[in-house]
């Protein structure tokens, strides 16, 4: 019989990596950024102008491999193709001790 265990939702946590919080957020923005880029029909030559990233750096943020971007950067990427960010801090339900960190696509 295999054995099952429920995900926390991030990957990165389950897998015990340091920094698994802003990793998440990093690969959502990722995935965000490739979405985008995708239904825009752009290559990456042409969306790494755009962005102002080369276009290997572009292509590894693309598969994951964005332990060099910040997230910073990331939402600046957002922002030249086009779309708003906003960041919100709210205060944390009493029910946690800690607040959390997500992204909210709108």
């Amino acid at each position: 019989m295999i054995e099952i265990e429920e995900g926390s939702g991030n990957v990165y946590q389950d897998l015990g990596l340091p920094d698994c919080s802003e990793m998440q957020v990093k690969a959502q923005l990722a995935a965000k950024i490739g979405e985008i880029i995708k239904a825009r029909h752009l290559t990456q030559i042409q969306a790494s102008e755009i962005l102002g990233l080369s276009q290997p750096k572009l292509s590894e943020m693309l598969r994951g491999k964005f332990r060099g971007i910040s997230e910073a950067k990331m939402m600046e990427c957002l922002s030249h193709l086009g779309r708003d960010v906003q960041i919100v801090v709210k205060a944390a339900p009493r029910s946690r001790k800690e607040g959390r960190i997500e992204v909210v696509f709108a």
